[in-house]
């Protein structure tokens, strides 16, 4: 497994997650502190997410990190 293809799952998962609770980008970005650009980057699996930035997500999504992390690869 390459690196990119393990920030793809996670992405998408963010992007599932999101989508589910009706969140736009923008409002999880807002939630997180986060700029919508690097949220759009961590959701396309363009960028290796810091664990700050992966706790920070999983709180807004009202998850546990561990479940956020949880990917079939």
């Amino acid at each position: 497994m390459t690196e990119s293809q393990l920030y793809i799952p996670i992405g998408k998962k963010i992007r599932m997650l999101r989508q589910e609770k009706g969140m736009t980008q923008q409002s999880l970005a807002d939630e997180c502190d986060i700029e919508k650009p690097n949220l759009s980057r961590i959701e396309n699996g363009n960028t290796n997410p810091t664990i700050k930035s992966l706790w920070k997500i999983s709180n807004a999504l009202n998850i546990k990190l561990k479940d956020l992390l949880d990917i079939e690869y």
